[in-house]
């Protein structure tokens, strides 16, 4: 079976905090089956001002340094995960590291980033956050960014993004966005999470949706567990959208975990979970990595 996880912190962990251990491990990795690893280059919480572009770049070479090595295996497209075998591919969080410059897609897409969270929890050149509770949707040079983007076949990830961008990507983007690390705000009441029209919306255009494993976006006691993110899985899909969600672990960028999905060694207990309440292998199948490759494919994206 392919596990597709498009959502990790790893790198920004291993540069920007090296105390700490990272649970996101070839070891884990290979014990928990993940095929494809997303690895993101997060901007960091400072925003435009304290130099997102060289933090990017300082997770980047950290990326080759793996890739070089240690043995980590970078893919430049999501179908070319494989089952059986651990690859990570790219993604940026917070499109200040762009530093509102349309030639930095390109440059990000050579290095291998095919999917960018157009912003963190501050404003950027491209838009605002959910955080900020802003009504204003996507700026000018945001526009400029996503028409390169969408060219490319990038992805416009809407984690993070404010209602009003989120509605502008959904009505005049060329291309369906979608979330690599949300959940669903009916369960957990977080303004970080899509309300029942974004995840209709996200269906109906083609998007596809990750369900973040952080306690604080599944639950409103912020205790979580395995159930707990079927749950949100099973929400999506009895909405109508079981050709649409998969998994966007969040791990090394949240500082709790469900109690049974602690490290990506333990996303097989989301499996089970997801066989005890009677989904087929098929549709399990879907929702652990197909759906995801399905939406590339939808982009644009074909087989080499």
């Amino acid at each position: 079976m392919i596990i597709c996880d498009t959502h990790c912190d790893v790198l920004y962990t291993r540069v920007f905090h090296p105390e700490e251990t990272p649970v996101v491990t070839p070891e884990n990795m290979k014990k928990g089956g993940i095929s494809l690893q997303t690895c993101t280059l997060f901007a960091g919480a400072g925003g435009v001002e304290k130099h997102p572009y060289e933090a990017g770049m300082r997770e980047y070479r950290e990326f080759e340094r793996l890739v070089k090595e240690e043995g980590w295996q970078q893919v430049f497209s999501p179908l070319d995960a494989r089952d059986g075998e651990v690859r990570e591919m790219l993604s940026m969080e917070g499109g200040e590291i762009l530093e509102g410059r349309v030639d930095r897609v390109d440059e990000f897409y050579q290095y291998g980033v095919r999917m960018i969270a157009l912003t963190w929890n501050r404003e950027n050149e491209i838009g605002h956050p959910a955080k900020s509770g802003s009504q204003e949707g996507i700026k000018r040079a945001g526009w400029e960014i996503l028409k390169r983007m969408a060219e490319l076949n990038i992805a416009a990830d809407t984690s993070h993004l404010n209602e009003a961008g989120f509605w502008d990507l959904i009505h005049h983007h060329s291309q369906p966005p979608m979330a690599s690390h949300s959940c669903v705000r009916s369960i957990c009441d977080h303004f970080r999470n899509l309300r029942d029209d974004q995840i209709r919306a996200m269906i109906d255009c083609g998007g596809w949706i990750g369900i973040n494993f952080y306690p604080a976006f599944l639950s409103n006691d912020g205790v979580a567990d395995a159930k707990l993110i079927c749950d949100h899985i099973d929400y999506i899909c009895q909405m109508g959208g079981e050709k649409h969600v998969g998994f966007g672990s969040d791990f090394d960028g949240i500082e709790m975990t469900p109690s049974d999905v602690r490290t990506p060694a333990e996303v097989p207990n989301i499996i089970s979970e997801l066989r005890r309440r009677g989904y087929s292998e098929n549709a399990i199948a879907d929702i652990a990595g197909l759906n995801f490759i399905e939406y590339y494919r939808r982009l644009g994206w074909k087989q080499q």
